[in-house]
């Protein structure tokens, strides 16, 4: 039997649709801000403290707007599946600032995310759900079109 961890992360993005991701230390996978969700914790409080914690941003709740609910491997716990309450943010010019357990940030455009070591979380359904509000198809489909076509 698989252990559940509940988390809350955030779709970062910005005005030219790219979007963050984090490489947390010890972790070969990149995938979004955020964390566990501790105690009694709203999932919304949980990213205000864990995008603070991790990028140095102070974003309000009224900032970050329900993307949805996943479940998904865990990326660096074994046998154990995460449940994310997933907020999108949108960010103007605010600094990111790495720190705690984050080793790397990168602004990613959402068709180069792919080729990138993605956490199950991140490459199954945010990223999935993300590229097909901005292009209204699934990019797994693409990525099979061109492989047939080869």
């Amino acid at each position: 039997m698989q252990g559940e961890i509940r988390i809350a992360v955030a779709l970062i993005v910005r005005d030219n649709g790219d979007t963050l991701l984090v490489r947390k230390r010890g972790i070969p996978v990149y995938l979004q801000s955020g964390g566990r969700i501790e105690g009694t914790e709203t999932p919304k409080a949980t990213l205000a403290r864990e995008m603070h914690e991790e990028l140095g941003l102070k974003i309000p709740p009224s900032r970050m707007t329900p993307f949805g609910c996943f479940e998904a491997q865990a990326a660096n716990v074994p046998d154990h599946i995460v449940v994310a309450h997933v907020f999108r943010v949108h960010l103007h010019d605010e600094l990111i600032t790495p720190a705690a357990e984050i080793e790397e940030t990168v602004w990613v455009p959402i068709n180069e995310a792919p080729a990138l070591p993605l956490a199950p979380l991140t490459r199954d359904h945010i990223l999935t759900l993300y590229w097909q509000m901005q292009f209204g198809e699934d990019p797994h489909d693409r990525r099979e079109a061109r492989t047939t076509a080869a």
